[in-house]
């Protein structure tokens, strides 16, 4: 994420796809097999970048009771159809941001079940943060400019002709993991400090966050700044293109976010309803300094879940039998966990969460 972060980043860059206790608000367990599901199209996107320009992609699904069976997209089988006609009325938005060196396809099976159950979900690609092209990650143009993305995705869809008749612009969420964790609190409103980065790397030197701090500082000092400066750099970065925080935001569903970089008033600046999962055993983003830290910082948590025994890489959907032999870091879990098991609880719980939090009736 910031410089130091990109030292994490080169160690798993050739993953290529990595994307990335109920507290207060209970889920019933039939909530795993909600009912009333619909059949699920989409549609491809290109939104203009406001933060490098050019043309972001994305897909948009949608509930399509003519829509049947999967699609396949590179190594991804969508449980929805190409270019289905959507069903008439207005629904509930959901914006789906991925983690570093993610895909908008990454987190395909939480898009298609929300779609499924009466909401519009849009994903999108962040430019020089993804897949084939992580040039930007540590720099600005990620740090700050990923809310950024996502309030023009929700900006597109408002004014395009034939979605904003679809979309109900009084109930809008945000999902995200990992780095699109992050995103998605930062357009809730938290204020990121970057110095805790030199912070942590003081506390966990050996951490692969932190492998290569004494280099970064050298090239710091090459150009005549600190670490410390660098950092200070990127804070005045944070608004360069504008608020992060997206009033038009409802909601926020973070998965195993990156949030060491949160203070107790950073933090508390988030002013909307959050549900924070993680997995316990995060080899990636530690807990105690992630998620499990953010955890009693957010005045506005309207639930929390650790995955017992999980690592970072949970969150990914269950993979299709080629990105397995491709990428079995990704998709691999520790003994005992049952990722398809997993997801279908972090679906219903998304739909609990967004239906009670934008105040949407279930017929």
């Amino acid at each position: 994420m910031t410089p130091l972060y990109v030292l994490f980043l080169a160690r798993v860059r050739s993953l290529r796809l990595c994307h990335g206790l109920a507290l207060g608000f209970l889920f019933a367990p039939g909530l795993l097999f909600a009912v009333g599901a619909t059949g699920v199209g989409f549609q491809a996107i290109g939104v203009q970048d406001p933060v490098n320009g050019g043309t972001m992609p994305g897909y948009v699904f949608y509930p399509s009771a003519p829509a049947k069976g999967m699609s396949r997209i590179g190594p991804y089988d969508v449980a929805a159809t190409l270019d289905a006609a959507a069903d008439p009325g207005e629904k509930p938005l959901i914006v789906i941001s991925h983690g570093n060196a993610g895909s908008n396809l990454g987190h395909h099976d939480l898009a298609t079940y929300l779609a499924g159950h009466s909401f519009i979900v849009a994903t999108l690609e962040h430019p020089k943060d993804n897949f084939h092209d992580t040039s930007g990650v540590g720099k600005a143009v990620v740090l700050a400019g990923r809310p950024i993305q996502v309030k023009a995705v929700i900006s597109y869809l408002l004014d395009d002709a034939s979605w904003k008749k679809r979309i109900d612009a009084q109930r809008i969420g945000v999902a995200g993991f990992s780095a699109g964790g992050y995103t998605s609190l930062l357009v809730a409103g938290g204020v990121p400090r970057f110095r805790r980065f030199i912070d942590y790397c003081h506390r966990y030197p050996a951490d692969a966050l932190c492998a290569d701090a004494d280099r970064l500082t050298a090239e710091a000092a090459s150009r005549g700044q600190t670490i410390e400066q660098v950092m200070d750099d990127l804070q005045q970065n944070l608004t360069h293109w504008g608020d992060p925080a997206d009033p038009r935001v409802k909601a926020a569903f973070a998965m195993a976010p990156l949030s060491l970089v949160f203070d107790v008033a950073g933090a508390a600046a988030i002013d909307r309803p959050v549900f924070l999962y993680y997995g316990q055993n995060d080899h990636v983003l530690r807990p105690s300094e992630n998620a499990e830290h953010l955890r009693p910082l957010i005045k506005h948590l309207v639930g929390v879940k650790a995955i017992a025994n999980a690592d970072h890489w949970v969150f990914i959907p269950p993979c299709s039998a080629e990105l397995a032999r491709a990428q079995a870091v990704i998709c691999s879990d520790p003994p005992g966990i049952d990722r398809a098991r997993v997801h279908a609880q972090i679906q219903a719980d998304a739909l609990a969460f967004f239906r009670k939090t934008l105040g949407v009736a279930v017929h």
